[in-house]
């Protein structure tokens, strides 16, 4: 099979095509022909070597057929989506024409979505859903601030709550993409115009959750948008992932508010975040319905991905970046 190897830890050149062995499935685990798989940014961490060693192929999610299970959980040829369990990290993962993964890993799912379609949506969803509804325990009704809303994991986040009803606040670099907030559902925000004073002012006190993409640098300020009681979730680092210098719970922590981590590419399908949580199929329905806008921002080519990853590490992407193979 032609896989994509990082041949050594550093920039997007370092990634290459080569041919390997096809892989075997063991006991537990199954082997999928991939039709496609979108782009991360834990992938860009994995490729320049700041997550310490990881699998010589990266690639955390993917879209495919199965091409053999062992244990005959699936049928050759079933439709499925596949993500974490170690993909990338501890075993070969995704940029490859086939993968063998966990079957704790793969999700039946039915649609007639493109494969490109399709694969734009497992991990940003997933991660998306798992956020709000586990860690920020969103309710209808309540308002949430998204900070990052033009990332793919963004718009998915925009989406998934909107559709649950809840009042969405969405920031963006650019004040070009309002339009795209707000045909999502969300109240857009210029990121450099937000301040905890505005949103306490302007929402009764503050919002009841933020989902901070952002990372590191906005982390205080989200803290401080929340009220008493609401919930503070981070789950990326769009502005970089340097550690938070001098943070001080005493003064910074309001008292009251919660703080959480969602760490998607290591706890997704593990016994705390079972996949069998997520409703994936309820989520690909309401895409092809046209109910979440999802569409791939791009798709590239297999032989194409250094390229991709050039606009992927740039930010240059407006929303998910997508391989087909």
């Amino acid at each position: 099979m032609r896989s994509i190897v990082i041949k050594q830890y550093g920039g997007p050149e370092n990634l290459a095509i080569k041919d390997m062995p096809d892989p075997v499935p063991q006991t537990g685990q199954v082997a999928i022909n991939i039709k496609a798989f979108g782009l991360n940014r834990a992938e860009l961490y994995f490729r320049a070597g700041l997550w310490g060693d990881v699998a010589e192929v990266t690639g955390i999610e993917c879209v495919g057929e199965i091409h053999h299970d062992p244990a005959n959980v699936f049928t050759k040829g079933q439709k499925v989506i596949a993500l974490m369990g170690g993909m990338g990290r501890t075993i070969n993962g995704s940029y490859a024409e086939m993968v063998v993964v966990p079957t704790t890993s793969v999700v039946a799912i039915n649609s007639a979505l493109s494969w490109a379609e399709l694969a734009a949506i497992p991990e940003s969803y997933a991660t998306a859903w798992a956020c709000l509804n586990k860690n920020l325990t969103l309710q209808k009704g309540q308002t949430i601030l998204i900070r990052g809303a033009t990332s793919a994991l963004g718009q998915a986040a925009v989406n998934v709550a909107v559709s649950q009803g809840v009042k969405v606040i969405a920031t963006t670099r650019n004040r070009d993409r309002f339009d795209d907030l707000e045909q999502l559902g969300a109240e857009p925000l210029l990121h450099d115009d937000l301040s905890a004073s505005l949103i306490t002012e302007r929402y009764h006190g503050g919002v009841d959750a933020v989902l901070d993409i952002i990372g590191n640098s906005t982390l205080v300020d989200s803290l401080a948008c929340v009220k008493h009681g609401g919930r503070v979730c981070l789950v990326g680092f769009l502005g970089g992932g340097d550690p938070l210098v001098d943070f001080n719970p005493l003064m910074q922590m309001p008292s009251g508010v919660q703080l959480s981590f969602f760490g998607s590419a290591f706890v997704l399908g593990t016994k705390d975040f079972p996949l069998s949580d997520i409703p994936f199929q309820t989520l690909i329905d309401q895409v092809e319905a046209g109910i979440f806008k999802a569409k791939p921002d791009q798709v590239f080519g297999f032989d194409d991905i250094v390229k991709a990853h050039e606009l992927m590490e740039a930010n240059k992407a407006n929303g998910k970046l997508v391989v087909k193979v």
